[in-house]
């Protein structure tokens, strides 16, 4: 064999070599496992619009080889459609699998709020588990022009917002989630719960502020549709409501504080003057103290039938009440509920 032939043949297995090793290097970066968690899966969080620093800080600590999965995502062309969201990995993943994971379509989140007592509470539990900030959510939800359209104001906007769990795109943003919000709200108000409310002499906003006072009176659900038959009574008879919350939330609301803890509510309380106090103002408040549960709500259209008047703290058996029919019956049973904070010293 001459000398030519020889590097000939040295040359085509070099080559071959190389193009061994190079496809044994490809086959590695695409379909060999790049995942360093050891829980079957892990949820990636990608902000909208993210850059290339964020989407590496973000994927990096998943990764066995972030330099193979950049190599073969730039490759892949998915470096230029980056998209954002919760996206599911699962262990053992190669770099092939976990591009077209993140290519897809996102995955949902299960969104949870209740009993929130202003916006901006609610703001801050929303923002907790979706991309969108505190901030942009409390503009989305007083944006004026949205809430005229809508038929809402500043003062009774929390009554679009109904507790429950509502699944939603991470990434999901600000005006996105109102607007998905206000079809909810809608869809609650079907015609049969349109008829309740008409029967009771409410709107579905006056039965949201109703329900507001009946959810903060009684923590017991079996115990709603009595308390809401107790105000509708004295709606019917044109007598004030004295709902003792609302005079709490007028003292919140009068002096800015939300934080306030207040659990016994003074004879000077009672002339706090406030839009929402009813020893004050006759009628439902015009807007809801608090974010009522869908049970509190349902106690409003479907109250109890009777002819009590008045209720106070039962203090022998705590979370429920005592009802009356007269003021005279009334006083006897709140001297008990009287002697208990006195004897608690609770005087706040």
């Amino acid at each position: 064999m001459n000398y030519r032939k020889k590097i000939g043949i040295a040359v085509v297995l070099l080559v071959f070599f190389i193009g061994a090793a190079f496809s044994g290097y490809v086959y590695w970066a695409i379909f060999s496992p790049n995942t360093s968690f050891e829980t079957p899966t892990v949820s990636i969080y990608i902000p909208t619009n993210t850059n290339y620093t964020t989407l590496k800080n973000t994927l990096t600590p998943n990764l066995l080889n972030e330099d193979s999965f950049f190599k073969v995502a730039r490759q892949k062309g998915y470096l230029n459609s980056v998209r954002g969201g919760k996206f599911l990995l699962s262990k053992g993943m190669n770099n092939n699998e976990i591009i077209n994971v993140l290519r897809s379509k996102p995955s949902t989140i299960s969104l949870s709020f209740n009993n929130q007592e202003r916006l901006e509470d609610l703001a801050l539990r929303v923002s907790d588990q979706i991309e969108a900030k505190a901030e942009s959510l409390l503009w989305a939800f007083k944006d004026s022009l949205f809430l005229t359209q809508n038929g809402f104001n500043s003062e009774n906007a929390l009554s679009m917002y109904l507790p429950n769990t509502y699944y939603f795109f991470w990434n999901t943003s600000a005006e996105s989630f109102r607007d998905r919000m206000l079809k909810e709200y809608r869809r609650f108000w079907n015609l049969e719960r349109l008829a309740k409310a008409k029967n009771q002499g409410l709107s579905p906003l006056e039965v949201i502020h109703l329900a507001a006072i009946v959810h903060k009176e009684s923590v017991k659900k079996s115990e709603r549709p009595r308390v809401a038959g107790v105000y509708l009574n004295r709606i019917k008879k044109g007598m004030k409501l004295q709902a003792d919350p609302t005079v709490i939330f007028s003292i919140k609301y009068k002096s800015r504080d939300f934080n306030q803890v207040i659990k016994r509510v003074l004879y000077k309380d009672l002339k706090v003057d406030a839009p929402f106090n009813t020893y004050l103002y006759s009628g439902i408040p015009p807007g809801p103290i608090f974010m009522p549960d869908i049970s509190a709500i349902e106690a409003v259209l479907n109250p109890e039938s009777h002819n009590y008047l008045y209720f106070v703290a039962d203090t022998q058996n705590f979370g429920f009440h005592i009802f009356a029919k007269t003021l005279q019956q009334h006083n006897i049973n709140k001297k008990q509920y009287v002697n208990w904070l006195n004897r608690k010293n609770i005087s706040r």
